[in-house]
């Protein structure tokens, strides 16, 4: 299975000849970050082998997560917070999501799709919306444990609602009954690398550390994960071996934290090659996105998860318990999550290897290999029922 990638970024009142397709073209929209975009990507490749054509709806930020070289159309609308503290960000918010609605009603109306799907985000609601007024199929994917704002004004009105955890908070109770769980798709090269053995520390052999700050990075994982390994005993601290995603602006601090200790450190704000770090971790380090959680859940790999504590609803917090709950990942809240707590830690799970490989082991559990698949049957099924509807008389 192959992905069509995020390609060929045009405004919005742009489209290429081969989008123009009427029965056959699936309109993904999603917020321009990993935690959106990567569980459209998996959808796309899954509805490309069945024979539609794709076209994503994102915002400005979906540039850098942009993949090079496909060929699904790309489309920029204007979009923005749902809501703001002060009354000038209300009103801002406003008129960007009114914006974003009239350039996604316009471009809809040109690309003539058989549906849309929404996973939430700035470009998801007004897509979703504009999709609505013009009475196409319309389905929503939760990725979180909480229903999501944007998603959350959405599930009463589209004709699918499904969700990747088996209890996900914030469904209305007139969706619920009709919410179908699909669990998160994860991306193609993820997919590929999810029968990977786990291979647990082994004493004297370099130990993989990977460290995950979600897309934008996270400043909190530079300021405790290399003090915290500094604080580890040498014997243990000269066989770890660090891939860390850093902000661009902490990079040249956190290298030279890393070089200080004396410990073989890769750092960038984004790894390209992400899964397959994962795949050789003996631990990961981890925000408790939906994508790292569902990751970590189909690679099989132990974590410690760092929910952020400002995301909204507390989202992470509840995407760490499914892992944690059942003993496969163990959660660190922000304000424990200290260089003296995190050496501490480290030291006793990787001195603890079965332990490791159990928590692997029941990370897998939670897997769902087949969610791409699922998503795109309940999506498939949207289509042929409201086309008949509308050729009635």
């Amino acid at each position: 299975m192959t992905t069509q990638g995020f390609a060929r970024v045009t405004p919005a009142g742009v489209h290429s000849h081969d989008e123009c397709t009427t029965g056959g073209l699936v309109v993904l929209a999603a917020g321009g970050t990993g935690g959106h975009l990567f569980p459209a990507e998996a959808l796309a490749a899954e509805l490309s082998s069945r024979g539609f054509k794709l076209a994503l709806v994102t915002d400005a930020r979906g540039h850098s997560l942009a993949r090079a070289g496909g060929d699904m159309g790309t489309h920029r609308i204007a979009g923005g917070p749902l809501a703001g503290k002060s009354p000038w960000a209300r009103a801002g918010a406003v008129f960007g999501l009114g914006l974003g609605t009239v350039q996604a009603f316009a471009l809809l109306g040109r690309l003539g799709p058989s549906a849309v799907v929404g996973f939430g985000g700035y470009a998801s609601f007004p897509t979703v919306l504009a999709a609505m007024l013009r009475r196409l199929p319309t389905a929503i994917h939760e990725q979180n444990a909480v229903l999501g704002r944007a998603n959350r004004l959405l599930a009463r009105g589209v004709g699918r609602v499904a969700t990747s955890f088996a209890a996900t908070q914030g469904l209305p109770r007139a969706t619920a009954a009709g919410a179908v769980r699909t669990g998160m798709p994860v991306r193609p090269q993820v997919a590929a690398l999810a029968g990977q053995p786990y291979r647990a520390p082994e004493a004297g052999n370099p130990v993989a550390l990977l460290i995950l700050g979600g897309s934008q990075g996270a400043r909190i994982f530079a300021d405790v994960v290399p003090a915290a390994i500094a604080r580890v005993p040498e014997d243990l601290r000269r066989h770890l071996r660090v891939a860390q995603q850093c902000r661009p602006e902490d990079l040249e601090r956190t290298r030279a934290a890393y070089a200080a200790i004396a410990v073989a450190a890769e750092l960038a704000p984004f790894f390209a090659d992400a899964p397959e770090r994962m795949a050789r971790a003996a631990l990961v380090i981890a925000r408790a996105g939906a994508s790292t959680v569902a990751e970590i859940a189909a690679l099989g790999r132990p974590a410690f998860l760092v929910p952020y504590a400002h995301a909204a609803d507390d989202h992470q917090s509840a995407n760490a318990r499914a892992l944690a709950d059942i003993g496969a990942a163990w959660t660190i809240a922000e304000a424990d999550f200290t260089p003296e707590n995190l050496a501490s830690l480290l030291v006793r799970r990787l001195a603890d290897p079965s332990g490791l490989a159990r928590a692997a082991n029941l990370a897998r559990t939670l897997a769902r290999p087949d969610a791409a698949r699922a998503l795109a049957d309940a999506v498939a099924a949207l289509i042929p029922a409201t086309a008949a509807e509308r050729d009635q008389p």
